[in-house]
């Protein structure tokens, strides 16, 4: 019976390092068909421009997503000098590193927060041929 489990174990084993494999040299594959079809529409349509190939029964569409953010410290500090402190966001968020000094100096006591500690755990699985 234990002879079974090890066997399936290995069967296992052996199927996420194909499967994981596989899938590293897949996304590699797409990563390089996503920038051949980038540079035709680059090409054709022009860079950063929307747009529609017929390739036979498939339908290659480039679609343009565009996201815009302000560089914090230089939009904070013009802001400011704008008097314009309202236009700026206060963050308050507990400071790991200040808590655990406070715990350490005794100023406050270890389970005082724990409660409200979360904890987040990761778990890997990694497979690796010998």
């Amino acid at each position: 019976m234990k002879n079974q489990s090890v066997s399936l174990l290995e069967e296992m084993a052996s199927r996420f390092f194909i499967l994981n494999k596989e899938a590293k040299q897949i996304e590699e594959e797409l990563k390089q068909l996503k920038k051949e079809f980038n540079d035709y529409f680059d090409h054709k349509a022009g860079s950063d421009q929307k747009g529609v190939l017929k390739a036979g029964k498939y339908q290659v569409q480039r679609q343009i997503r565009t996201t815009e953010s302000y560089q914090e410290e230089e939009a904070v500090q013009k802001l400011e000098e704008a008097n314009l402190g309202e236009c700026l966001l206060v963050v308050k968020k507990p400071d790991k590193e200040k808590i655990e000094a406070a715990i350490k100096l005794g100023l406050l006591a270890e389970d005082y927060l724990r409660d409200l500690t979360i904890r987040k755990i990761t778990k890997v699985i990694t497979v690796k041929e010998t």
